[in-house]
């Protein structure tokens, strides 16, 4: 398992989809993960510090878990499968561990409340990552030597990769120094 922090949150720009930028600690690895509207705005809140005048689901459950006595552990984005990301949430209670399945969204709402670090297994990063070349500052893919480069995409191809590519024509090296998750679109 790497340890990852929220890089970002931003919107692609060819279906409004929203994106959570997952960033290996120390690396220049990336994870990002499509999300729905309102788990974007569950986590860009916390992470702005924004009240709201009411708890919001995540927050309702963060209460519920101190409540009862149990805490969040850790996260971990644990799997992907047909383009779909798994998650666990790990809690504590008494002498337990607990996992519990969700979706990362979820999980990573939960984790900026709670202040849970955030995971993922090596197999996910691997699969979905993207890294950073230091030198241009573009992105590459870095099992994309391994594909068939000489294939056009196809129309479906291209649609599930529009949020990852705007993601990649957004990347910026200036970004790099600034350790502050932001929520922007991109």
């Amino acid at each position: 398992m790497l340890e990852m922090s929220i890089d970002s949150i931003r919107v692609s720009l060819s279906n409004y989809q929203r994106v959570v930028i997952l960033k290996v600690n120390e690396t220049d690895r990336y994870l990002p993960i499509w999300i729905g509207p309102n788990e974007a705005d569950a986590i860009a809140l916390k992470l702005q510090d924004v009240d709201v005048p009411r708890p919001l689901t995540h927050d309702l459950l963060t209460a519920m878990l101190k409540v009862l006595g149990a805490s969040v552990n850790r996260i971990v984005v644990s799997e992907l499968a047909n383009d779909t990301f798994f998650a666990k949430i790990v809690i504590a209670h008494n002498d337990d561990t607990v996992e519990i399945d969700a979706r990362p969204s979820d999980a990573i709402a939960l984790a900026v409340r709670t202040k849970a670090p955030i995971f993922a297994e090596e197999e996910v990063i691997n699969n979905a990552g993207v890294e950073l070349d230091m030198e241009t500052g573009k992105a590459m893919i870095p099992n994309a030597m391994e594909a068939d480069v000489d294939r056009p995409l196809d129309e479906d191809e291209l649609k599930r990769l529009s949020a990852f590519t705007d993601f990649i024509d957004t990347l910026n090296l200036e970004d790099l120094g600034d350790d502050k998750p932001s929520s922007t679109s991109g």
